[in-house]
């Protein structure tokens, strides 16, 4: 019953992080600057994403373009494009590969120790897209603070850091949470699959040895002489 609970809790940990992930690679609030005017109003906000832009005006609808090119990105949301698309892709396949290896699914079989390993696989793979979601998100939000508190970058070029980076944090953690539950399962399954095959053997050790001790008694001493 607690192994079935831990699989339940690992695949809601793990479908979150998985849209969570898909919700920060289409989210444009990566990188966020507003420009204050003299009179201490906003006038603009702009929004830099891995896909487009956007930009809002005082009292003006958000307006968002995409990137015509990929040469228009920092190098860091170049590459953050990438590693994004890849986490998508990884969580997508662990949390189907967790399905798989569910306890209540049927087409893997009735095997459990199969189903641990399967498991196991989804739990390695949810755990490496949390590493891979952490390694852009913490690069972008370096390049912001380091240009932030760098006097020679301008005021109106200064960026903050946008809510998709806070979501991406909180997604690798739920990932990488969710990856270890799964791990946990294969091993409270390895040590009862172990203490369930030693006990067996115990048993027939211990039946041999009074069948041996036994065995002489099974001539009488009639036969002796």
């Amino acid at each position: 019953m607690a192994t079935y609970a831990l699989q339940i809790a690992g695949l809601v940990l793990g479908g979150v992080g998985m849209v969570g992930t898909v919700a920060v690679t289409i989210m444009p609030q990566w990188r966020v600057s507003a420009f204050i005017g003299s009179n201490i109003v906003v006038f603009e906000n702009l929004w830099e994403g891995l896909w487009m832009n956007c930009m809002r005006h005082a009292n003006i609808r958000m307006q968002c373009k995409v990137y015509d090119s990929l040469l228009a990105l920092s190098p860091d949301l170049q590459a953050s494009r990438g590693l994004m698309c890849a986490a998508s892709v990884l969580s997508f396949l662990a949390f189907m590969t967790a399905i798989l290896g569910m306890k209540c699914t049927r087409c893997t079989g009735d095997n459990e120790n199969v189903k641990s390993r399967i498991l196991l696989t989804a739990g390695i793979i949810f755990i490496v897209t949390g590493m891979v979601v952490l390694i852009p998100v913490s690069w972008v939000a370096n390049s912001i603070i380091r240009d932030f508190y760098n006097p020679i970058v301008d005021a109106a070029q200064k960026r903050e850091l946008g809510e998709a980076l806070y979501i991406g944090w909180t997604t690798a953690l739920v990932l990488i949470a969710g990856g270890a539950l799964f791990c946990c399962v294969f091993c409270g399954t390895e040590k009862s699959s172990s203490y369930r095959y030693s006990i067996p053997s115990h048993r027939t050790t211990q039946k041999s040895f009074h069948m041996e001790k036994k065995s002489p008694s099974i001539y009488s001493k009639s036969q002796y002489v």
